[in-house]
């Protein structure tokens, strides 16, 4: 045997995978081997977990997210369903709190065909409107004093303007045809007042 083909031998027998140059099993091959598709496998494995880790909290989330949906759809429905009972029943204590003026403006009427005394006709009416007055402010409904002050467009609506028959009401409300009211401090109507110019 040449030396050449000596040379092509041993680097044959070397290149094998599982031999030395002595031609003996090489074991560190085969771990480096083994070590290689270990890493592979939890390589491979490791995705695949946390893909399933990543699965799970995506259905946790879109389950809590569904939930917190239909919750929001339940309370928005039942406070709809709520403010439309509010606003069904709303006046039904100032309804109630009037129907004792109703009954005295009924009583009155009826003295009104039969009484011959205009001052005792007079008493009772103004019984009947004190008696509306007093239950119409116990529900917050307050008038508005507008006679003799500045006009001011947010709270007075002028009919008309009218020369000043001082000159200090110019630019001040001289006359109130229908009166302006609150209710529990918020503006519900309007004054129509006449103003001086």
């Amino acid at each position: 045997m040449t030396e050449k083909d000596q040379d092509m031998q041993t680097n044959g027998q070397a290149n094998n995978a599982g031999e030395n140059e002595k031609g003996m099993p090489d074991f560190n091959a085969e771990e480096n081997i083994s070590e290689t598709s270990h890493m592979t496998n939890a390589l491979e494995v490791e995705p695949e977990e946390e893909l399933i880790k990543k699965d799970q909290q995506l259905n946790e989330m879109r389950d809590k997210y569904l939930r917190l949906q239909a919750e929001f759809d339940n309370f928005r429905k039942r406070t709809a369903k709520e403010r439309l009972e509010l606003l069904q029943t709303a006046g039904k204590e100032v309804i109630i709190s009037l129907l004792d003026v109703l009954d005295d403006s009924e009583r009155a009427a009826k003295q009104l065909s039969t009484a011959n005394d205009i001052t005792a006709l007079k008493d009772g009416v103004n019984l009947v409107f004190n008696k509306l007055k007093t239950t119409l402010q116990a529900k917050g409904l307050k008038p508005m004093e507008s006679l003799h002050t500045t006009f001011d467009a947010d709270l007075h609506e002028a009919i008309t303007e009218i020369p000043a028959p001082t000159p200090d009401l110019q630019g001040k409300v001289v006359d109130v045809l229908q009166e302006g009211y609150y209710l529990n401090d918020k503006l519900i109507r309007h004054a129509k007042v006449i103003v001086g110019k």
